[in-house]
């Protein structure tokens, strides 16, 4: 059984954890000195490149088939070709009995979660943060919006700048983690 150092589940097999997601480190195999016998014949092994000498059988017929451009190009009538004939103009008309799999838009929309939210990995309730305080995982929440202009302090000033490619809240001179162009330092 596999116990994750990070959120203490127990699963019996896998490279990651079912439930916060973290890898979990390769197993080195230790490799057992191979000692070779005495009694077996070395045979070198050259790779499948060796060359070989083989002599020819006087009373085996050479039967090998021509290839290449000496042989004369043949027409197959049973080919399909993969190109139709000019159909012209064909009508297309809508079929009503198709269902397209959508519903109508009734308008009405998902409010973003406000408040206290559950993790969707350990299921522990959280009323503030954006990571889960148990699991260290993303939580379900709205991100905040951005009135700053792009590369200018953001409405708190804490010290964060917006993107300027994406808007996304980053530290000056770090890399944005969402699309990896690094904002400007402050003057």
């Amino acid at each position: 059984m596999i116990i994750c150092p990070l959120c203490d589940h127990v699963q019996p097999e896998g490279t990651e954890c079912d439930v916060c997601g973290k890898r979990f480190p390769a197993a080195v195999a230790e490799t057992a000195p191979i000692a070779t016998l005495p009694e077996l014949e070395v045979t070198p092994h050259a790779g499948g490149r060796a060359p070989v000498v083989a002599a020819v059988l006087p009373d085996l017929d050479v039967t090998r088939l021509r290839s290449g451009p000496d042989l004369p190009a043949q027409v197959v009538p049973d080919l399909q070709l993969t190109r139709a004939r000019d159909l012209g103009a064909v009508p297309v008309t809508p079929m009503p009995e198709l269902d397209t799999g959508r519903a109508p838009d009734d308008g009405v929309r998902t409010a973003a979660p406000l408040g206290a939210v559950v993790c969707r990995y350990c299921r522990i309730t959280q009323a503030e943060g954006l990571l889960c305080d148990n699991c260290g995982m993303r939580l379900p929440r709205a991100k905040p919006t951005v009135a700053a202009a792009p590369g200018r302090p953001s409405g708190d000033d804490d010290g964060w700048r917006s993107c300027a490619s994406c808007h996304t809240r980053v530290r000056p001179g770090k890399a944005c983690p969402e699309c990896g162009t690094r904002a400007q330092e402050e003057a």
